[in-house]
């Protein structure tokens, strides 16, 4: 059976970075808790971009932003959908939320995926 990824795209402010990464490693031990096959968060290194459309672009990356490229992997959609179910009733996912996010959620990029290599 093919492994189901969670995949997301995030502008984040450089000032935020600290903040953000405080946030993601809290929601990796909750999601990994759960049974999140994998939690991966990848800061931009390289957005120099010669062909397609590069992420500074697509997201409207304004001055001082960086670019968080980030993936959760799961046995399945089946398995995702349970995960992420219980995660959003975590009284930990509850209290980051009352904070503040360290980016704009609404410029956020996402999607479900069905791995189809998995080398």
């Amino acid at each position: 059976m093919p492994k189901y990824v969670d995949g997301y795209v995030v502008p984040v402010p450089r000032k935020r970075l600290r903040a953000y990464r405080r946030m993601a490693a809290q929601s990796a031990k909750i999601w990994r808790e759960y049974g999140a096959l994998e939690f991966r968060e990848c800061v931009a290194e390289d957005l120099a971009a010669e062909f397609g459309t590069p992420f500074p672009k697509q997201l409207k990356l304004k001055k001082g932003e960086t670019v968080m490229f980030s993936w959760i992997t799961f046995k399945s959609r089946a398995q995702r959908d349970r995960i992420n179910a219980k995660v959003m009733k975590d009284p930990r996912i509850a209290a980051m939320m009352k904070e503040p996010a360290p980016f704009d959620c609404k410029r956020m990029l996402y999607g479900g995926f069905i791995a189809i290599v998995d080398a």
